[in-house]
């Protein structure tokens, strides 16, 4: 069995790789910073003797997710568990920060997403086998003030994990939302949000333990697995609350910290 991670030079993505291996599948290791991987792809197949396949791509450019599907179709790799974590946010207003940015992480955390979806998927179904997990977030739930962008990007990766998942219930196939609430990975500094109420002086579960509920939610096939039960809660009461209130509640957490 091979799993394709994306994201997995840090973070959650690399906590999956680590159980992917331990459990021994072989992996397939895409990132920007291909020195990581490979580093990794020494551990990992010294430590757990399996094959690891490392791809250095920035899946926020055009046309990069194809570019990935051809390369493991070029060396004839099967994948079998697809894990779509690459994503980042940005902190800010959204009249104040930039649409560049804005624009790529749409590409990386909805489109690139999308396309390997599309590509991989069709495989599955044509084996009658395999399983996708798509990593959201509990900012999928609601608007996000302060981080505008990234909330209703992570919106779609949920509505649309769902949605597939769905459709291709009956094909052997099965598609898992993970939902991770804040977490202690390093997304938090490169979104520039270290500051706010959601995160300062917050204790914040680790990448290991957010990778290891996700892993055993994506075997069981679960649809949505939400990671905590404080966030799995707080998830499901936004749906009984005004609109204008949750909004209200969410620039609230997302503000500095005083």
């Amino acid at each position: 069995m091979t799993a394709l991670i994306t994201g997995a030079s840090s973070g959650i993505g690399l906590e999956l790789a680590k159980i992917h291996a331990s459990k021994g599948d072989n992996v397939v290791l895409i990132a920007r910073n291909i020195s990581k991987l490979d580093e990794l792809k020494s551990e990992l197949e010294e430590k757990y003797n399996i094959s690891v396949h490392t791809i250095g791509k920035d899946l926020s450019l055009h046309n990069s997710a194809q570019q990935v599907y051809d390369e493991t179709t070029r060396q004839n790799i099967q994948i079998d568990y697809l894990v779509n974590n690459a994503g980042f946010g940005d902190y800010g207003n959204f009249y104040e920060t930039s649409l560049d940015k804005e624009l790529q992480m749409i590409n990386l955390n909805i489109i690139a997403l999308t396309q390997l979806c599309k590509l991989y998927l069709k495989d599955m179904i044509k084996r009658g086998s395999g399983k996708i997990m798509n990593v959201a977030s509990t900012a999928a739930f609601q608007p996000g003030p302060g981080m505008a962008v990234y909330f209703a990007t992570k919106a779609y990766v949920l509505h649309f994990s769902e949605a597939i998942g769905n459709e291709v219930g009956d094909k052997g196939v099965t598609v898992t939302a993970l939902c991770p609430g804040p977490t202690i990975s390093g997304f938090q500094a490169a979104a520039a949000m270290e500051e706010s109420n959601l995160v300062k002086g917050k204790k914040l579960p680790g990448s290991k333990e957010v990778a290891e509920y996700g892993y055993k939610a994506m075997m069981k096939g679960k649809a949505v697995a939400i990671h905590g039960i404080k966030n799995y809660l707080l998830a499901n009461a936004v749906r009984f609350a005004p609109r204008a209130l949750v909004v209200k509640m969410v620039r609230g957490m997302q503000s500095k910290a005083d």
